[in-house]
């Protein structure tokens, strides 16, 4: 069966809901991919690929809207600590050097950011590449796991300043889709002697100005397009991904704590093949 068939059957079952369970599905998998290091952008272009759902009422603005109950979620769970620190950052050294740590890390990808965004789009946003990253990231997380690294840092708020920033540079290895901002964050952070908690959890940290400052500038290019989205499906993709990026945050460190990276290691090796399959095969 080839993809025009399945596309077809697909449509026939679901009839005059197919919009609706769209939204849910991007939904549910922007959050469930967005803090894992699997990719939710690698995720999302091969199923709209694959599936054919990269039409008008799931375009740029969707996606972009979609990432914002992510965002939120993220934020939601974060608040206590983050009022903590905007009480603290001017009265306490290690509240304010966290602060400048985690802009220090955000710098790259906004400097990569601002002056490659759009030759990156236009040049590696293909499904070809995304299969390949997919594959490769998950070799590497495999290596990462089976290195014999000698943990210095146990607390995300304690990394060097100079680490923050070589993380920073890490994460924009993630600009190419496919292959994950938390999975390039948790590598980078891993090899410069964080223990797998701490990793993960600077993931976190470090995706609040990015994602809202990604968040901000794809809504300003696309704010045309924003005005004429269909609120009812925003809406829906918005919830799934709000409660789905919820439940990833709430659990991820904990997983991390007691298990490897094996996992995600294996599922993007057997999606990033299967895409590649999907290619040339179906």
């Amino acid at each position: 069966m080839n993809l025009d068939a399945i596309k077809a059957a697909l449509a026939g079952l679901l009839g005059t809901h197919i919009d609706v369970v769209k939204a849910a599905v991007l939904g549910f998998v922007e959050g469930l991919t967005e803090y894992l290091p699997v990719s939710s952008t690698g995720h999302l272009l091969l199923m709209e690929h694959v599936l054919g759902w990269g039409d008008d009422a799931f375009g740029k603005s969707f996606a972009v809207l979609i990432q914002l109950g992510a965002i939120l979620a993220l934020l939601t769970i974060y608040f206590g600590r983050l009022w903590g620190l905007a009480k603290n950052m001017f009265t306490s050294w290690p509240a304010a050097r966290f602060v400048i740590g985690v802009l220090l890390a955000f710098l790259p990808a906004a400097v990569i950011g601002a002056l490659a965004g759009s030759y990156i789009k236009q040049y590696l946003f293909d499904i070809r590449v995304v299969c390949i990253t997919l594959i490769l990231g998950g070799f590497v997380l495999l290596w990462v796991d089976r290195m014999a690294l000698r943990p210095r840092y146990h607390d995300a708020t304690e990394f060097s300043l100079p680490m923050y920033f070589g993380i920073g540079i890490a994460q924009c290895v993630a600009m190419i889709p496919g292959v994950s901002r938390a999975g390039a964050t948790i590598v980078g952070a891993m090899l410069f002697g964080a223990d797998r908690r701490s990793a993960a959890e600077f993931s976190f940290w470090l995706a609040m100005p990015t994602m809202v400052g990604a968040f901000a500038y794809e809504s300003y290019k696309s704010r045309a397009d924003l005005m004429h989205g269909n609120i009812m499906l925003i809406a829906i993709g918005f919830a799934f991904s709000f409660i789905f990026g919820w439940i990833v945050v709430k659990t991820f460190l904990g997983y991390v704590q007691r298990h490897s990276f094996a996992l995600f290691a294996w599922w993007r090796i057997l999606l990033g093949s299967f895409g590649i399959f999907a290619l040339y095969f179906m």
